[in-house]
């Protein structure tokens, strides 16, 4: 009899431990935005590196070919002529190449991280436009808002040296500010990439170098880092 007590004991334990794990995940649902795909990270990153080697081959043209020495490359210019020859508005920045570059980089890293969200959203039957999602988007949109008339003013003063420090702080702040809405290493990659732009502003002609650790080397990092823990399964 007691064996029988015992078995029935252990079956309304069982069941009432996955009752509480069914409303923890609906509650984590209802809370969170947790179709962010680890391979969104990813994908933004290698876009963010792409760009940057291409920025890097038309500041320093010759570079990673035939006509300069392969290992010239490692020599960290801070191209301080190509800076000088541009115009002094944003207007005028908007006919440059590197312009065009940083461009075609973001939307192809916006895409690609839709693309793999939207997957994973999918494969979890849940929408990918809700009331935490927009949420996210309100908290990610203001500061980068305010980072992009921000930056907008600063290339009107000619203040160059200062734009990739700018872009990576407001981007953290971004990232820190939506945490709360997602999963928490949105949060430390936040962190990660307030505390680049924060050395930038010490190290001014090195953004690009910057740039490509933050944006494309720490999103690479973070992405595997969600895979592992959230999608391996």
């Amino acid at each position: 009899m007691y064996f029988v007590f015992q078995s029935a004991f252990m079956i309304k334990q069982s069941d009432s431990l996955e009752t509480i794990a069914d409303i923890r995940k609906m509650m984590e649902r209802s809370s969170r935005f947790i179709s962010l795909s680890g391979w969104s990270g990813v994908s933004a990153g290698i876009c963010a590196l792409t760009g940057a080697f291409f920025a890097y081959r038309y500041i320093h043209p010759g570079t990673f070919g035939f006509q300069k020495d392969p290992l010239e490359w490692m020599d960290f210019a801070t191209s301080q002529e190509i800076v000088d020859s541009y115009p002094s508005t944003a207007k005028g920045i908007v006919s440059t190449p590197l312009f065009y570059i940083a461009a075609i980089t973001f939307i192809s890293a916006f895409i690609s991280a839709f693309f793999f969200t939207w997957q994973k959203s999918k494969k979890q039957g849940i929408a990918i436009w809700g009331t935490t999602s927009k949420r996210l988007m309100m908290s990610v949109a203001i500061p980068m808002a305010a980072a992009g008339i921000f930056v907008y003013r600063m290339i009107d003063l000619g203040l160059f040296g200062l734009i990739a420090p700018a872009c990576l702080l407001f981007y953290g702040l971004s990232l820190l500010n939506a945490s709360k809405y997602t999963f928490k290493e949105i949060h430390y990659l936040g962190l990660a990439q307030i505390a680049l732009g924060l050395i930038n502003a010490w190290y001014i002609g090195y953004g690009l170098y910057f740039w490509a650790l933050g944006f494309g080397l720490l999103h690479i990092v973070y992405g595997v880092v969600m895979w592992y823990r959230h999608e391996r399964s």
